[in-house]
C-alpha cells in the first residue's frame, strides 16, 4: 500500500485563504489593495487598520493617493506572508465596507 501524500500544508491554507480575499494582490511577500474613499472614509479606515494591526503585530503601510487609500501588508524583506497578515486583509475588507456603508 502506497502512503498517501499530505494535504494541507500551512502554504496550501494560506494560499487558499488570499484566494478568497477578492481585489488582493500578491506581490512576493506583500498583499496589496487599492480602495476608493474619500478623505473621511480614508480617515475612518486607517483609524480601524490601525487598532487591529495593533492587536495583530503588524505595521502595514497605508498611503492616500488620488481619491484611493492604497494598503500594503507584509515585509518586502520578509520570508513570506503570514497568517496574520491574511487574516489582517480579511478584517480590512470587513472595514472597508462598513465605513462605506455608514457614509451618506
Amino acid at each position: 500500500m502506497r502512503a498517501r501524500k499530505r494535504r494541507g500544508t500551512r502554504s496550501d491554507y494560506l494560499t487558499d485563504a488570499i484566494g478568497l480575499l477578492n481585489g488582493w494582490t500578491r506581490d512576493g511577500v506583500q498583499l496589496k489593495r487599492e480602495l476608493a474613499c474619500d478623505e473621511s472614509q480614508h480617515a475612518a479606515l486607517t483609524e480601524r487598520i490601525k487598532v487591529a494591526a495593533d492587536t495583530l503585530h503588524i505595521r502595514p503601510s497605508i498611503r492616500r493617493l488620488d481619491g484611493h487609500t492604497q494598503i500594503c501588508l507584509g515585509d518586502r524583506d520578509g520570508d513570506a506572508i503570514t497568517d496574520g497578515e491574511v487574516t489582517l486583509a480579511a478584517r480590512i475588507e470587513d472595514f472597508y465596507r462598513t465605513v462605506i456603508a455608514s457614509t451618506p
